[in-house]
């Protein structure tokens, strides 16, 4: 769904901030769509971080064809910001546990080849 729509329209394929009310205006444009779907593409398209960078940026907003409308919000673009910091804080979080793992999972292997040497050198051969 999210590809037709990058496909179609101009604001989805450019990654532009959309205009509020742009699900009426992809009911319209396409009668037949199904409105779960549709919400479904809208909201991994306005998640994604392209779009989340476009729009802690963005002044406009844009309808379906890429035309220029409503202004955008300070707190649009603060919520974008915050967010992006919100991602980027979980996955500094992620590296972080997953670097602290692979230390404590080296840190074993490196006490189990120890305890190995130790049991090869007093064990009665």
């Amino acid at each position: 769904m999210l590809k037709q729509l990058q496909q179609q329209f101009p604001a989805f394929r450019d990654c532009l901030p959309l205009a509020i009310g742009i699900d009426k205006q992809l009911l319209a444009r396409m009668p037949g769509l199904d409105r779960k779907t549709m919400r479904a593409a809208l909201g991994i398209h306005t998640g994604s971080m392209r779009y989340l960078r476009a729009m802690e940026k963005a002044t406009v907003r844009y309808d379906l064809d890429g035309t220029a409308g409503a202004e955008v919000t300070d707190t649009h673009r603060s919520h974008a910001k915050e967010q992006l910091q919100q991602r980027f804080k979980k996955e500094a979080e992620r590296k972080k546990a997953e670097k602290a793992a692979a230390a404590e999972a080296e840190a074993a292997r490196l006490r189990q080849e120890k305890l190995q040497q130790l049991a090869s050198k007093f064990s009665r051969g």
